[in-house]
């Protein structure tokens, strides 16, 4: 026999009773400092490490309580399934780290898949690969996606994931492909970007000094680069305020 709750004075009249983390905002967890501010906006906070995975713990561990209502990891990524390309959206199922691991929230999956699109050709929902370090090589990425399944690989899902359940809170990821998985990245890459996720332009021209980097590698990054945060911006419109995180309420059905 199914049990009946007596209905509180709020749900006897058909109405629902305030919930204070609905005012509280979603957390947008980035990694370079575009990403950051194309995630700020109106129920957003949004913080970045500039791709530190350590340094991205640390800043989480100071927002002791959390202050927020949902995480959502949102960025750019590197491609591990062949069939992505530079734009295509990924919104996680899970994130899979090193030791475990982290599930997905699947009603605010839902909500933000609804938001941008049914999954197709150029937004899939799957497993995202959180790791510690670049992966560089197109080998590198090919035994990644063996070992993990995953779609693609950031460095900060899994870190916002962690964080997400340590405090309870609802979690979720969205990543946009920048380099696909045949292309490896140049080794300039892994130390063009300054602590506070701004692009290091001094580094980038010193490697193409010294003959570290090419020309034609910098044009095709640019290239994929150009066509990932064209797709991010675009799903930033489409989600909306909060980035599309229902309320609490909403997300009970209630």
């Amino acid at each position: 026999m199914t049990r009946v709750e007596p209905a509180s004075p709020a749900r006897a009249v058909g109405l629902h009773a305030p919930d204070p983390a609905s005012s509280l905002p979603v957390l947008a967890v980035t990694g370079l400092a575009k990403e950051r501010r194309l995630a700020s906006g109106p129920g957003v906070e949004a913080v970045g490490a500039g791709g530190n995975p350590a340094r991205l713990a640390a800043l989480l561990a100071s927002w002791d309580p959390p202050g927020c209502r949902a995480i959502v990891s949102i960025g750019i990524a590197g491609g591990l399934d062949p069939n992505l390309v530079p734009g295509d959206v990924v919104v996680a199922a899970g994130i899979v780290a090193a030791d475990r691991r982290y599930e997905a929230d699947p009603a605010v999956a839902a909500a933000l898949l609804a938001r941008l699109g049914l999954p197709g050709d150029t937004i899939r929902s799957g497993d995202l690969a959180g790791v510690d370090a670049a992966v560089m090589s197109v080998a590198g990425k090919a035994e990644l996606r063996a070992r993990t399944r995953a779609l693609a690989v950031d460095m900060e899902s899994h870190i916002a994931a962690a964080f997400a359940e340590r405090h309870g809170l609802p979690f979720a990821a969205i990543r946009v492909v920048c380099d696909p998985a045949h292309r490896a990245l140049p080794a300039f890459a892994a130390q063009a970007l300054k602590p506070n996720g701004e692009p290091d332009i001094l580094a980038v021209l010193s490697a193409v000094a010294r003959g570290s980097a090419r020309i034609v590698d910098l044009v095709r990054l640019a290239r994929d680069s150009n066509a990932a945060f064209a797709a991010l911006s675009r799903c930033r419109t489409l989600l909306g305020p909060s980035l599309g995180v229902p309320p609490h309420e909403d997300r009970r059905g209630a």
